[in-house]
């Protein structure tokens, strides 16, 4: 039952420049003293966010470009064979949400990116910035 749960728990993922956008928003037009929830309304299950980037660098840098996997004569097809489960932490949440609505009625503010859109973006850069030197 512990495996499924941790399948099973879901955090609302925010990209970076949104997050960026909302804090400029908020300074900006904001009411001061006013507390503004940032949030990007895109609920994932842990599972499906490391499946996902996954995914993405099986597609971007497969495991067989990947030196580290060359070097000890992997036979690994798909980073998803390297996920693993560990133990939570004493009070782990089960699901990390934010009501965004405040900042979206009162300022006019959106997420502009998906999550699928985001983390793609996040894992190029990363990629970009790290493999591609």
């Amino acid at each position: 039952m512990s495996e499924l749960l941790k399948i099973l728990n879901t955090r609302d993922w925010l990209y970076v420049l949104d997050h960026c956008k909302g804090i400029d928003l908020v300074f900006h037009k904001g009411r001061a003293g006013e507390t503004y929830n940032i949030g990007g309304r895109n609920e994932r299950t842990n599972i499906y966010i490391a499946e996902k980037i996954c995914e993405i660098l099986d597609e971007l840098y497969p495991p067989s470009s990947n030196s580290k996997f060359k070097t000890q004569n992997s036979k690994l097809k798909s980073y998803k064979e390297l996920i693993t489960f560990v133990k939570d932490r004493p009070g782990h949440d089960r699901r990390y949400a934010i009501d965004a609505s405040k900042i979206e009625n009162e300022l006019g503010w959106k997420a502009e990116e998906t999550f699928e859109t985001g983390i793609r973006k996040t894992v190029e850069w990363y990629l970009k910035k790290y493999i591609e030197k």
